[in-house]
């Protein structure tokens, strides 16, 4: 049989035992904390757009503007914006993001998905104000920190929390909502910067930068009313009572004994775990370290924060005008934003892995065509004809699109859903430092290694995507329906991983009294 049906590995439905539909109790809270997702993508949009007005630039980062304005002939156009104080604005966040999020794994852990929310929308809100009043480079700086550590403390419990919440048939797609809030976080940003440059005064960008501080706040003052997940309440408290009443509401049935069961057994297990940072690096958690350090890592060398910090200095790089520029990063989130709801509506029934090889080569393809164009048609003291400017923003938005319905949304789900209850807010940090960690290479790197290799900067990102699709068709299996309590089947039957942990499993089900799965 060849590699790739071993790679597969399809399971039958784990999640056929598990009673219960889609009530509006769980759409309403995984709404509310599906929002969090807008506050991380706004972000995004709105440094990306700001770094590319003149206002903005003229009174914080004045050399940046000169070489804009082709003042100096001598500097090519693919080093136009680059300048490192301009790309630590951009970065400065994610570092923080990063230490952010190993601290909020504990809190997570101890203290619940919902407080780290609330935490993280605090801080967030805090942010929002340095950003709006900023007078000098420090305080930008600042805005950026302090934007960084409560998207850290989000971005860790927001998918932990709607993988917990939502019935296994259905979490693909409601884990996916996340995904979608990034994308329209991003819009909305990209909206707002086209219409505040109109402003003639030159201050529309202090309304960007602080009305981040509004998504933060619904998302503080929701979370308020969020109830726990039915797995934090059994961890932490052990009452199984409480648990079966909130599944029961969640669920729409009284018919939750199975799931429960699954939840207790569990917690049990986690609470023999003191400390996931250490245990994850267990042998019999390899797989899931694995696909917790590799998928985010993948997920930031396709290129993608290229789009999300840089889209509109990219237009303008290659000869779009300000507005134009502005314009073009909307219908790149516009593209983004409809493949979001598409993902959201097949992952369920085509499965990640699908998704995924679907996804990368849409993007290897999009990639490479880039690059060729800039190397033809875009020269480093010539202008590029519109009509091949447009042909780039047309490549770009079949790129977003294929990122929008795979490697977006399977970041922050599959991670999710693969670690067991004991390591699982350790699994998540990692992820999300690893996102974050990238996040600031790319964006610290991006400018000047564009200036530097200039058109075969695509090229190198294609070749990135070229191998994260074959490391997913050799090394991913399909995780789609499993309950996750029950999603350590998955290494047992595919065809690398049962190797290591393949024995172990299928002991640990003999003793529990449960059927392991046939090998393949």
């Amino acid at each position: 049989m060849a590699i790739g049906a071993f790679a597969e590995g399809a399971l039958a439905d784990g999640g056929e035992g598990y009673s219960g539909r889609v009530t509006p109790f769980v759409v309403l809270s995984c709404v509310v904390a599906s929002s969090g997702g807008i506050l991380f993508g706004y972000d995004l949009g709105i440094s990306g757009g700001v770094t590319s007005m003149d206002s903005f630039l003229k009174r914080f980062f004045p050399e940046v503007y000169r070489q804009s304005q082709m003042q100096d002939t001598k500097v090519s156009h693919y080093c136009e914006f680059n300048s490192e104080l301009l790309t630590m604005f951009t970065s400065s966040l994610y570092i923080a993001g990063l230490v952010a999020t190993l601290v909020a794994a504990s809190i997570t852990r101890r203290y619940g998905r919902r407080v780290s929310m609330l935490i993280g929308g605090t801080i967030f809100v805090a942010g929002s104000v340095f950003g709006g009043a900023a007078v000098n480079v420090p305080m930008l700086i600042l805005n950026r920190i302090l934007l960084g550590i409560g998207l850290g403390f989000t971005n860790q419990s927001i998918p932990l929390y709607l993988s917990e919440m939502a019935p296994p048939r259905y979490r693909g797609a409601i884990n996916n909502g996340f995904e979608l809030c990034i994308s329209l976080g991003i819009l909305f940003a990209n909206i707002l910067n086209y219409f505040v440059i109109k402003i003639t005064a030159g201050w529309g960008w202090r309304i960007s930068l602080s009305m981040a501080a509004l998504p933060a706040a619904f998302l503080t003052i929701g979370a308020i009313f969020l109830p726990e997940t039915p797995s934090f309440i059994i961890q932490r408290d052990g009452d199984t009572n409480k648990a079966r009443i909130l599944l029961q509401k969640l669920r729409g049935t009284t018919s939750v004994q199975k799931e429960l069961d699954d939840l207790v057994s569990a917690s049990n297990l986690s609470r023999t775990t003191q400390y996931p940072f250490r245990n994850i690096f267990k042998r019999k958690y390899m797989p899931q370290l694995v696909i917790a350090l590799l998928i985010p890592f993948f997920n930031q060398v396709t290129g993608i924060n290229v789009m999300n910090f840089y889209a509109a200095v990219m237009f303008r790089t290659i000869g779009l005008k300000e507005r134009a520029s502005l314009f073009s990063s909307v219908v790149t989130r516009l593209c983004a934003t409809f493949a979001n709801i598409i993902a959201m509506m097949v992952v369920d029934r085509f499965g990640r892995r699908k998704l995924f090889l679907i996804g990368g080569v849409q993007m290897i393809l999009s990639q490479f065509t880039v690059g060729a164009i800039l190397a033809a048609k875009f020269k480093d003291y010539e202008d590029m004809d519109n009509e091949y400017a447009y042909l780039v923003l047309i490549t770009m938005c079949v790129f977003v699109a294929g990122f929008a319905w795979s490697w977006g949304p399977l970041t922050f789900l599959v991670p999710a859903e693969v670690c067991p209850l004991e390591i699982r807010s350790a699994g998540q940090s990692i992820v999300v430092a690893v996102v974050f960690l990238m996040a600031f290479v790319i964006g610290q790197t991006f400018l000047e290694v564009l200036c530097s290799i200039k058109s075969a900067t695509f090229f190198v990102f294609g070749g990135w995507i070229c191998l994260m699709t074959l490391s997913v068709y050799l090394f991913l299996p399909e995780t789609k329906k499993l309950p996750m309590e029950q999603m350590e089947q998955v290494w047992s039957r595919h065809w690398f991983w049962k190797k290591i942990v393949g024995e172990k499993v299928e002991k640990k089900q003999a003793n529990s009294g449960k059927t392991a799965l046939p090998s393949l």
